[in-house]
């Protein structure tokens, strides 16, 4: 690569580095080198990976180069999770620096050690875990107006379309959704769930008439 690109990198690297600590390693590949097998010129906190300036290659780096050659058109790889030989768990980027003719001509690599990370991740998850499988989160409402709407939101999203495109089979199931939650314990429930649906107050009584009669059969 050229002189400054690679200082640029270079200093890129350096200030990746500074900004989000010791567990961010940065590395720097010129695939333009002569000798391949010492493709690294550059490498912040190496010992993240235990690599330093003049190692070689990683197996990102040789399918790179590989399918380069197969001019296979490549993206660039991010946030992937990788593992070093003594087992840290790595988050990780490759970013591709092309020349002006768009052909890869190095690798900008960011390996983010998450280890410890994981480990407090599952410890938390140990604590806050629930016995039951169901994940769900119920939603504290601030007042009954607020409790009323996420109601009727929850019952539109059970049929999974939106009242334009209601039947008169499906208004009566949220109707029915909304008795069973007790919705309709809350004062002036009524209209408000006439107006969201666009049916009558006779209408909403007959659907609630008709749920009773066939919860009764």
């Amino acid at each position: 690569m050229k002189k400054s690109l690679i200082e640029f990198y270079t200093r890129l690297a350096h200030g990746l580095a500074v900004q989000f600590g010791s567990n961010c390693e940065v590395v720097v590949h010129d695939l333009q080198g002569k000798d391949i097998e010492h493709s690294i010129i550059a490498i912040e906190n190496g010992h993240v990976t235990g690599r330093r300036i003049g190692d070689g290659p990683s197996q990102i780096v040789l399918e790179s180069l590989h399918n380069s050659k197969q001019n296979l058109k490549q993206e660039d790889k991010l946030a992937y999770l990788t593992k070093t030989k003594n087992g840290k768990i790595l988050k990780s980027s490759t970013i591709f620096i092309r020349d002006d003719s768009d052909k890869i001509i190095g690798i900008f690599g960011i390996n983010y050690d998450i280890s410890l990370m994981l480990a407090m991740e599952k410890e938390l998850s140990s604590f806050t875990g629930t016995i039951e499988e169901d994940t769900t989160k119920e939603p504290i409402a601030v007042n009954i107006s607020d409790l009323l709407d996420e109601l009727i939101s929850q019952s539109v999203r059970h049929i999974g379309k939106p009242v334009t495109l209601m039947t008169k089979e499906d208004k009566v199931q949220v109707v029915r959704l909304l008795n069973e939650a007790g919705a309709f314990l809350i004062t002036k429930s009524g209209p408000k769930v006439c107006q969201f649906l666009g049916i009558s107050k006779y209408t909403l009584y007959s659907y609630l008439d008709e749920i009773k009669s066939k919860n009764t059969i």
